[in-house]
């Protein structure tokens, strides 16, 4: 990502600045815990695809920044939430709100994110942005419901799964790319280029989370957690749609019954290295990361453009 940070450090320093300001209240208590999350940020690769795309197609406007802001905002309110459904204790190596203030507040919290997202919006007109990024929070929302559902009766259906990482993931940062577009010309036809672009990334991205889970030479030991979780991700799926009827149901059974036992967690992990589901994902991944690049090259070659396949190639190259 060194390139992307280097060409736009000092557009970064203004977002940083912009956003620290977004979520300001006049309730102390509210400022105490946004000041928490804000310090314990991520690597804001949202924000970077928005100035990014925005920078690829004209020039970085205020529009852009707010832009920028709204989809930390909603990215953040949706982490909150999502703390508070998987009880989760940490968030980034440090504790989560969740753990430090609990559901109530936790919920509260996320809510305040959203409706200063919506506020930072519709006070300044920025209309269009605002109904890409509200298609995403609401395509998010079906996803995860729709993972829940599939999760219950372990759907083996691979076009089911990637209908729920299309939404899940990869939707916000499509709705992000498609807004730093929109905001440097108005023009919806690089919009439209950006968010197929964005999209396409974002399903590489999930797969390649979905690869951290199985362990690799370059990744680690494997963890099995989305497993112990009843999550069916790609490797797994390709895996039981190649097993006999048996295996497939002895495998089934574990996920469902035996997932918090490492010993059975190891059989199903070892069967997917086996079957060939590592491969098979890497493969997918590798596809959907070409495609995105294939639309980015349909731009002039520009610095902008070679920091945008730097970040796509870190998607799917990364160690975490």
């Amino acid at each position: 990502m060194k390139l992307a940070q280097t060409i736009i450090a000092g557009e970064l320093k203004i977002f940083e600045k912009r956003f620290q300001e977004a979520v300001k209240s006049q309730v102390p208590m509210l400022d105490r815990i946004t000041s928490f999350i804000v310090k314990r940020k991520g690597k804001q690769l949202r924000p970077m695809f928005v100035l990014l795309s925005a920078r690829l197609c004209g020039n970085i406007t205020d529009s852009t920044y707010r832009a920028a802001s709204l989809v930390e905002l909603l990215h953040t309110a949706t982490l909150v939430h999502d703390d508070v459904v998987d009880e989760s204790m940490e968030r980034r190596g440090f504790f989560s709100t969740y753990a430090l203030w609990k559901a109530k507040v936790s919920v509260l919290i996320g809510d305040y994110l959203l409706a200063k997202g919506l506020l930072l919006s519709l006070d300044n007109n920025d209309f269009r942005i605002l109904q890409l990024l509200s298609d995403a929070v609401r395509r998010m929302s079906e996803g995860e419901l729709l993972q829940i559902e599939k999760s219950r009766s372990l759907n083996l259906d691979e076009g089911i799964y990637f209908d729920i990482i299309s939404n899940k993931t990869a939707s916000l940062l499509a709705s992000s790319c498609a807004a730093g577009a929109f905001s440097a010309q108005n023009d919806e036809k690089q919009a439209s280029m950006l968010k197929d672009f964005g999209e396409k990334v974002g399903i590489a991205f999930q797969i390649k989370d979905d690869l951290f889970d199985y362990g690799s030479e370059d990744i680690g030991k494997p963890t099995g957690n989305d497993i112990k979780e009843k999550k069916l991700t790609l490797p797994l799926i390709y895996s039981l749609n190649q097993a006999d009827k048996a295996t497939r149901r002895r495998l089934v059974n574990i996920i469902k019954n035996d997932h918090k036992t490492p010993e059975q967690v190891r059989q199903v992990i070892d069967f997917v290295v086996q079957t060939g589901g590592i491969r098979y994902a890497t493969d997918k991944m590798i596809q959907y990361r070409d495609e995105a690049l294939s639309i980015l090259h349909e731009f002039p070659e520009t610095d902008s453009r070679l920091a945008l396949e730097e970040l796509v190639r870190f998607t799917t190259d990364r160690k975490y």
